[in-house]
């Protein structure tokens, strides 16, 4: 029984496995890739960056960000490596299996659901910020009781109920995953094309009105510990690093993708680039239109184009933008997660139930439905803060594993 613990699946065993599993193959490369910019460009673009550049790294955020994802490109390297040769559904779990073997699997897939649906959960209570800030353009006002967590970072009653927008929206993705990957890989693709469109045309007409004397001195003088000086654009790295958080979403889809072999790291690499582009355009926008020291607000890029009255009619659109992109990450960390109990369930580690397949929509139905009610309670009664830590701890073991997993396939 110890020596089971530690038994490990062969690359070919996990491929021939998942032949005998019914997922409809509806993906192409553009619909992967689409699958990755999805999860990646959420609140990174919308809240992070002006963030890190205010608080840390100045206009040299654009600096951060480079660096950021040289690292981010090595992981993704390792996850394109994994997927070329595990065409399997499961992510870093199913690495994991074929490495280090059946107990650190079963870690490793629990860290996932801290990485996928805790992760949903707290974009989803940041996509409550955006839809109230939205709301009140009309001079609509929600009661705070049900738009906000009933317990504070210390787990301390706040005498609110719940955060009703936050659920409603995971129920409502919730049910278009559970219909088929087809509905909701063309409502991510739409929402995608959608979201990037609006963050480019921020980008074109912000640049108008940039004032490059903000960006001078590009790396301001050290403040003091991770504020400005190089100390502070590394610090800006470390931080906007988990702006990229996503982009192994594509390991999840590897058995409804048509060719997983060339498709996923083609999928994987060509959303990083398309992701970093964009975010390092948008830093410069931001840091270009306002002071950094401005930037250091909840909603950032509504702070940079509401500075310049000629461009107030923008902050529709980023409020617009924001909700399009934050919806669309917490609908690819749905279609992830479910996936993942699948493999589990398959590989035994849990109980049969989590490997039914709807003999109509061909989803996991069983586990998106139980996946989709457990984000909403927790997008409902936690805090942000709480939410945020858990996925930065899933996330960072996650791609350590599976850094760690490459040295020892190759051998």
């Amino acid at each position: 029984m110890f020596k089971q613990l530690w038994a490990t699946k062969h690359p070919h065993a996990a491929h021939e496995d998942a032949n005998g599993l019914s997922l409809r193959r509806h993906l192409g490369p553009w619909g992967l890739t689409a699958l990755g910019i999805g999860a990646v460009i959420g609140g990174g673009i919308f809240v992070i960056t002006g963030q890190a550049a205010a608080n840390h790294a100045g206009p040299a955020i654009m600096l951060s960000f480079v660096l950021a994802a040289i690292c981010c490109a090595f992981c993704a390297l390792a996850y394109a490596e994994f997927a070329s040769m595990v065409p399997v559904s499961g992510s870093a779990y199913t690495y994991t299996y074929a490495t280090f073997g059946e107990l650190s699997a079963w870690f490793i897939g629990w860290m996932l659901v801290l990485e996928y649906g805790v992760s949903a959960s707290a974009v989803a209570v940041s996509w409550t910020g955006y839809f109230l800030s939205l709301l009140s353009q009309f001079d609509i006002h929600l009661p705070a009781s049900l738009v906000s967590a009933p317990l504070d970072a210390q787990l301390r009653p706040t005498g609110a109920i719940a955060n009703l927008p936050a659920a409603g929206l995971v129920l409502l993705l919730t049910w278009l995953c559970y219909v088929g990957i087809s509905k909701s890989s063309a409502m991510n693709m739409a929402m995608v094309v959608l979201k990037t469109g609006l963050i480019i045309l921020v980008i074109v007409v912000g640049w108008k009105y940039v004032d490059t004397s903000n960006w001078t001195p590009f790396i301001p003088a050290n403040e003091g510990p991770g504020k400005y000086g190089m100390e502070g654009v590394l610090r800006g790295a470390a931080m906007v690093f988990f702006a990229y958080i996503g982009f192994e979403a594509v390991s999840v889809a590897a058995q409804e993708s048509k060719n997983p072999q060339r498709d996923m790291p083609f999928g994987m690499m060509v959303s990083l680039v398309i992701c970093t582009v964009l975010y390092i355009a948008m830093a410069a926008v931001m840091t270009g239109l306002v002071p950094y020291p401005l930037l250091g607000t909840d909603e950032p890029v509504v702070t940079a184009v509401a500075a310049h009255p000629q461009l107030g009619w923008l902050r529709w659109v980023v409020e617009v933008g924001a909700l399009i992109g934050l919806s669309s990450v917490v609908l690819v960390m749905i279609i992830g997660q479910p996936r993942i109990f699948m493999i589990m369930g398959r590989d035994g580690l849990l109980p049969p139930v989590f490997t039914k397949i709807h003999p109509k929509y061909r989803t996991p139905h069983i586990n998106t439905v139980i996946t989709g009610i457990g984000i909403a309670l927790l997008a409902a009664l936690f805090p942000l803060d709480i939410l945020g830590e858990l996925t930065s701890m899933g996330t960072l073991i996650a791609f350590a594993a599976v850094c760690a997993g490459v040295l020892i396939l190759r051998r």
